[in-house]
């Protein structure tokens, strides 16, 4: 819940025994002609008015919810999949479910939290009571969302032998490894039909059509949690049994060329896969933990990326920028941003763009993602001693035309990959800033001199990556006019924007796919200058403002604006106050 609504919410504390539309209206939240609207669609609908209010769009689910606890005395949840217990729901049958509109979340020794539509109906909660055995600690949820889950989890069976019942399991081929010398006694049936052989190649089967770009195992209080990463948020899918739980670690172990003995130390393999007749890379990685080790799979499916700067998001006119910094004969390009906002995806394309038969490429990376023709892809071994920078110096002996340094760690790697730049070569690399003017504040404070990165410095691109709505069920709302203000929104206050509410299509998130937004900040005599007498970064975004850069929350925001996406994740992912 934004603050904004958290302010409202606490003035109407001590409303809460007026009706909805009041409340919500003396909030702030909706006006009196928003309120009209909905009570004359209110009986046509059906519907009473909390969710008359979220179907018309004129309130998302998350911010009505509260008002509607608050009015009622009993929590109100917006129903997901992760809160919910496979193994308690049916605890309720369905058809006392479907009948109640109801729906059994978990259970906390014999209390058992249910969704209802109508929590205070004593009848229901007695027959409920009765029918599990349990005492009911009821929870609000609307109709439609209970009516929804329900179908989908009567349907989810999660044991292991059921959940990969009707997975057809010729759309895996795993690439089986030499023989190991392990004693592999101790992994539970491991042969082609054991049910811990189908349910990881399930799950990896499940994360390539979901479009995961990690799946997420680990141990939880009594039960497994399997987690994928979706459009760069997680989210969970499956909860195997404590008992399977160290027969599935070790499965993985055997498929990536791990020590399954080696309990105690962090372990890297490989996994490579054919999925629906395409080719897969699986990173996997082990860590222990005090519950027992937690594993993540990193899916990498060249399928699914395109190394083209034309589809990357680029506006035409920053496209243009960028194009013309790679056509520089030397220097330093820096490419920034945190984990996981699409860096590589972007040198790499760069990389594509340049490469030919008459350029000597060469690359040096922490691991090496994906394999490119014409390229010298260099991967770092510090356990052999080649580190960043012994690489780079090795590199710089193999007459190198164009040099890509996989990320820019500590001040021995930016001292060499500056020297490189001034030396002749086109030098690319990406560093983990917030914004791209931070950039050259974090070389300086790296240790390399103002005056050598004034000199080798063509230019900062700073990016991220924005969830875009889901078309199936994207809403029209109105946003507050005070958070406008604050965020700067300069357009009329009654714009409309839109939210997903979640459905099957999206898996209950409201976001489908992920577009990249960039700030280009190009170097010319007039940031050299400002940068050779040691600028703050304030003066240098100062500077890049009134030359017309466009920050990234700028982009993000008109995206929000043109439907694409929405405004709360325009703010999550951009917006620096």
């Amino acid at each position: 819940m934004s603050s904004v609504a958290g302010t409202r919410l606490v003035e109407a504390k001590n409303e809460t025994r007026r009706p909805l539309g009041e409340l919500l209206v003396r909030a702030g939240v909706i006006t009196e002609e928003q309120l009209e609207a909905a009570l004359r669609r209110q009986a046509d609908l059906g519907l009473k008015l909390g969710e008359a209010l979220v179907h018309l769009g004129l309130v998302p689910e998350d911010a009505i919810l509260p008002f509607i606890e608050e009015q009622l005395g009993v929590p109100a949840v917006r129903l997901r999949e992760g809160v919910i217990d496979p193994a308690v729901v049916r605890l309720l049958p369905r058809s006392r479910a479907e009948q109640l509109c109801a729906l059994a979340l978990f259970k906390i020794r014999q209390l058992l939290v249910v969704a209802m539509a109508e929590p205070q109906n004593l009848d229901q909660i007695d027959e409920i009571e009765r029918v599990t055995g349990c005492r009911v600690r009821a929870v609000f949820s609307f109709r439609r969302s209970i009516e929804r889950m329900i179908e989908r989890a009567y349907d989810a069976d999660f044991e292991v032998e059921q959940v990969t019942a009707d997975f057809d399991e010729s759309a895996i081929e795993v690439s089986e490894t030499e023989a190991l010398d392990f004693d592999l006694s101790s992994v539970l049936a491991q042969s082609d039909d054991s049910p811990i052989v189908n349910l990881v190649n399930y799950l990896i089967i499940s994360a390539v059509r979901q479009r995961a770009s990690d799946i997420h195992i680990e141990m939880g209080r009594g039960y497994g949690i399997v987690r994928f990463r979706v459009d760069g948020v997680l989210r969970e899918v499956l909860r195997p049994r404590r008992d399977v739980y160290p027969a599935v670690v070790s499965r993985i172990k055997v498929m990536a060329r791990m020590d399954i003995a080696e309990h105690r130390l962090p372990q890297d393999g490989r996994i490579h896969a054919v999925v629906d007749g395409r080719d897969i890379d699986v990173r996997v990685s082990t860590l222990p933990t005090v519950r027992g080790e937690k594993v993540v799979m990193r899916i990498l499916d060249r399928h699914r990326l395109s190394f083209n700067l034309e589809t990357l998001g680029f506006k035409p006119d920053q496209l243009e920028r960028f194009k013309q910094m790679l056509a520089k004969p030397y220097g330093l390009i820096l490419v920034t941003g945190p984990t996981g906002s699409g860096k590589t995806t972007t040198l790499y394309s760069a990389i594509e763009l340049l490469k030919s038969v008459h350029r000597n490429v060469v690359t040096v990376e922490d691991p090496v993602e994906y394999q490119l023709e014409l390229v010298n892809q260099v991967q770092v071994n510090e356990a052999a001693g080649l580190t960043f920078v012994n690489a780079l110096r090795a590199i710089l002996r193999q007459d190198p035309d164009i040099i890509m340094v996989g990320e820019i760690r500590d001040a021995a790697t930016a001292k060499v990959a500056v020297q490189a730049a001034m030396t002749g070569h086109l030098v690319l690399s990406t560093l983990h800033t917030n914004d791209a003017a931070s950039a050259v504040t974090r070389l300086v404070d790296m240790g390399v001199e103002s005056f050598k990165v004034s000199a080798a410095l063509i230019g900062v691109v700073a990016q991220r990556l924005i969830r875009t709505l889901c078309p199936k069920c994207k809403t029209l709302i109105y946003q507050p006019g005070d958070l406008l203000d604050r965020i700067g929104f300069k357009g009329s206050k009654k714009h409309p924007f839109y939210e997903g509410t979640g459905c099957e299509h999206c898996q209950d998130t409201g976001f489908q796919g992920r577009v990249a937004i960039y700030e280009l900040f190009p170097v010319d005599e007039e940031v050299r200058r400002a940068i050779a007498r040691d600028c703050s970064v304030t003066e240098l975004r100062e500077l890049h403002r009134v030359r017309g850069g466009e920050r990234l929350f700028d982009q993000a925001l008109a995206l929000a604006a043109d439907g694409r996406t929405s405004l709360a994740e325009a703010i999550r992912v951009a917006y620096v106050d």
